[in-house]
């Protein structure tokens, strides 16, 4: 699974700027990577591990500004079609995971 953040945030004064990093850096912490300015992705080896960064997410939110946030599938986002400039370039793959039992 991937989870998808998007976001629009208010950044007119120094208090929204902080404010909007500090949500930023969260999302990094938590090992979301940038995809685009506002659109950050990570990862997830299962449903339930997505439902967990989603929660934390929504625990993050800041008070005013736009938020969306999206669940895929990894076929859904291996079906992505990505360009820098006209040049195609390939989707990002999942990070490998060591799972002990």
């Amino acid at each position: 699974m991937w989870v998808l953040v998007f976001f629009d945030l208010p950044t007119d004064t120094k208090k929204e700027r902080r404010i909007a990093s500090k949500f930023r850096k969260k999302l990094l912490n938590d090992g979301f990577s940038m995809f685009q300015f506002s659109i950050y992705m990570r990862f997830c080896a299962s449903r339930e591990n997505a439902q967990v960064h989603t929660k934390r997410v929504k625990a993050s939110l800041p008070e005013k500004g736009h938020v969306g946030i999206l669940n895929i599938t990894d076929k859904q986002f291996g079906m992505m079609e990505l360009y820098f400039g006209t040049q195609k370039t390939e989707t990002e793959k999942p990070s490998q995971q060591l799972e002990l039992f």
